[in-house]
């Protein structure tokens, strides 16, 4: 009996420091671990990459918008047929594997990737290229296609004859006449492949062949994509979501980035450049300078259809100042509207300096005394990567305007409504940018300021200008080409449509975890190949 006891009292000795071992074992474990739930949470951030901007895609469809934040997101849901390598505007294959053009540059046949379906399981063919270039010529909503192709349908200044399906995977471009950028044109984003079947709904349910595919839009909020299991290229994407996260204010949207909130930004203010390379836990991405920050004047309305207005404007802004006070040094000021990195481009003229009396005297030639002049002055409500602070530019424009005796009343609007009003000329002068889509002149002095182009937003109309420009498009000779782009140059700083404002090395900041990321020169980022290390 007394054997038992102990044999009893020896037992419950050892399942009370069982329990106590469990018992510390699991305090210790939640300070390591947490709950189940928090540990899928952390499992889940390792392949999901939240992107901070400062405002939502207008569309999702790509042919028919023309703002960087609807490329931040249909690029990685579509595919073109041709692409650039990373960090460059080199072409690579895509969807297009190889291509090749005719000697007298007006034939160029593509051979598809076989094996390729779009996200709605529809197979991807020469005859849904086919059906996507008939859809962007045949309406002026597609504003790209007539910026880029010069017209639509049956115009005679649109370039491509016609679009053949010469077999299932090679598609045939019959054009009128040469086109020098026509395969760089090609891998711009408007120009990405959507399923036909999806065509009617593609603004707000996207279908392209692309890494990943969409999940959820919470308007002026979040849109997220979730990985397109079918994708391709074998093996990626890496992630399994992306989300981008609409967040205004560039400070704010630092601020979530410190907090681990967010994993990469864009619209980083110049000042904040070295408190980021000072965090251990943040690294900056540097964008090369492929854009221009402008100011269209309108010059089919009173009083920018006067030159000599718009010369005057020209003189008044200080761009140095502008360059010290917004954009830490991290710009070059712009005297033409094409950057200095791109072939064509004239050093040779002299900029509009900026020098208050000549404006005035300018003016005052154009029959407008001190304080005759009043307009809108309009700058939109978010950053862009050309314009870390547009308020804050508009308000130092505001002060030059004013010294040469030019009343400028501020004008805000949301970014959508804002790029529409741009588009219908309901703006007489604003601030706005371009980062370019392909590298070539072209896509900026004919997209930005040919007759009749849709983002020709000074309504600018010079037929000498034109005339050089559409030789430029047909030249095969690149000293050729570059000596017309340098006369263009010549006719448009005379005429003085905008005011060229910077060229803008702009910065983007990010987890120091982030992996394989290299910042588009076009814009049109690309997370296929992104990773996060441990």
């Amino acid at each position: 009996m007394k054997k038992q006891f102990i044999r009893f009292g020896l037992l419950l000795v050892f399942m009370l420091l069982i329990v106590g071992c469990s018992e510390d074992s699991s305090t210790e474990g939640e300070g390591e671990t947490q709950d189940p739930g928090e540990t899928e949470k952390a499992t889940e951030l390792q392949d999901t990459l939240v992107f901070g901007r400062g405002a939502d895609s207008t569309s999702l469809d790509p042919a028919t918008e023309t703002d960087g934040e609807t490329f931040y997101v249909t690029q990685q849901i579509y595919d073109t047929l041709i692409d650039y390598e990373d960090g460059t505007t080199k072409l690579q294959p895509a969807l297009a594997t190889e291509w090749e053009a005719s000697e007298d540059g007006k034939t160029f046949v593509l051979t598809l990737r076989d094996g390729v379906t779009f996200q709605d399981g529809t197979p991807f063919n020469a005859e849904a290229v086919v059906a996507n270039f008939e859809r962007w010529m045949s309406a002026e909503d597609f504003i790209y296609y007539g910026s880029m192709f010069g017209g639509y349908g049956e115009d005679e200044a649109n370039i491509i004859e016609r679009v053949e399906a010469t077999s299932d995977l090679e598609v045939t471009f019959q054009l009128k006449r040469p086109s020098a950028p026509f395969l760089k044109n090609l891998a711009m984003s408007p120009f990405a492949i959507a399923s036909p079947e999806a065509f009617d709904s593609l603004a707000e349910n996207p279908v392209g062949t692309g890494p990943f595919k969409l999940d959820d839009w919470a308007r002026n909020e979040t849109i997220t994509l979730v990985k397109n299991e079918d994708y391709w290229e074998d093996g990626k994407p890496y992630l399994n979501r992306v989300i981008f996260q609409v967040i205004p204010d560039n400070s704010a949207r630092l601020t979530a980035l410190q907090n681990g909130e967010i994993d990469l930004m864009d619209g980083v203010n110049p000042s904040d450049q070295t408190i980021i390379e000072s965090d251990k836990n943040l690294k900056v991405f540097s964008r090369a300078p492929l854009n221009v920050a402008y100011m269209p004047m309108n010059n089919e309305t009173a009083p920018f259809d006067d030159p000599l207005v718009r010369q005057a404007v020209n003189h008044a802004i200080d761009k140095e100042a502008l360059i010290e006070g917004f954009f830490e040094g991290n710009a070059e000021p712009a005297k033409n509207m094409l950057p200095p990195t791109i072939d064509g481009y004239n050093d040779e003229i002299e900029p509009y300096a900026y020098d208050v009396e000549k404006a005035k005297e300018l003016l005052a030639e154009a029959g407008y005394e001190a304080g005759e002049l009043e307009v809108d002055l309009w700058t939109m409500d978010n950053p862009r990567p050309y314009m870390p602070a547009p308020a804050k530019i508009a308000e130092s424009i505001q002060k030059n305007l004013a010294d040469v005796g030019i009343i400028a009343n501020i004008q805000t609007l949301d970014w959508s409504t804002y790029l529409e009003k741009a588009k219908n000329g309901e703006m007489p002068t604003f601030l706005i940018g371009w980062i370019g889509d392909n590298g070539d002149a072209d896509n900026f002095l004919y997209t930005l300021l040919g007759t009749g182009s849709g983002n020709n937003y000074s309504f600018y109309s010079n037929e000498a200008v034109d005339k050089i420009l559409l030789e430029a498009q047909a030249a095969t000779d690149d000293a050729a080409r570059a000596d017309l782009y340098k006369q263009a140059q010549v006719l448009i700083h005379k005429d003085a449509p905008v005011v060229p404002l910077v060229h803008y090395e702009s910065l983007m900041a990010g987890s120091s975890t982030l992996e394989n990321y290299t910042p588009a020169p076009t814009g049109s980022e690309d997370f296929t190949d992104v990773t996060f290390s441990e």
